[in-house]
């Protein structure tokens, strides 16, 4: 069995909460855009794009502006996000919940959302005490012989954490 990934990855830097505008749709401001090219550039040494690999994304807007960037970076079709709402402002177990349901033909996983739900499902997953600043990138690896159904508390190793 292939080794079997997971990228979680927070949201680049957004325009600031305004009572203005809706916070579901906040956009990245240029700060978050040009960090996170730069970002998603360091992955593609890491990121190996395949049939096996998926996207899912927040569907908020700076979630999926961030999800855009990095794939356009990597070469996964833009198109071939899997958007779901159920990623925002959704608490760890809930995203638990959406890589429960991936394939087990599916060896890598990029996940695109927001905190601190991703900083928590990481702790969970890997047993580790850490906060996810914006475009940062956590690398997971799932114990061996698990599928992504499978996936739960203390069942990942934390390999690296990639962010400026």
């Amino acid at each position: 069995m292939k080794e079997k990934k997971i990228f979680i990855i927070r949201h680049a830097k957004a325009e600031q909460h305004s009572f203005f505008k809706d916070d579901f749709k906040r956009e990245l401001i240029q700060k978050g855009i040009d960090r996170a090219k730069r970002i998603a550039f360091t992955c593609t040494q890491v990121i190996n794009i395949s049939p096996e690999t998926i996207v899912l994304s927040s569907t908020a807007n700076r979630a999926l502006q961030t999800a855009t960037l990095f794939c356009e970076t990597l070469g996964f079709p833009t198109d071939s996000i899997l958007k779901t709402r159920a990623l925002y402002e959704a608490n760890y177990q809930d995203i638990l919940k959406e890589i429960n349901k991936v394939a087990t033909t599916i060896d890598t996983v990029l996940l695109f959302g927001h905190n601190p739900g991703l900083s928590d499902l990481t702790n969970y997953l890997c047993n580790t005490d850490i906060d996810l600043n914006t475009s940062a990138v956590a690398m997971l690896v799932i114990e061996e012989g698990l599928n992504f159904s499978e996936v739960s508390g203390n069942t990942a190793t934390l390999q690296q954490i990639i962010r400026e």
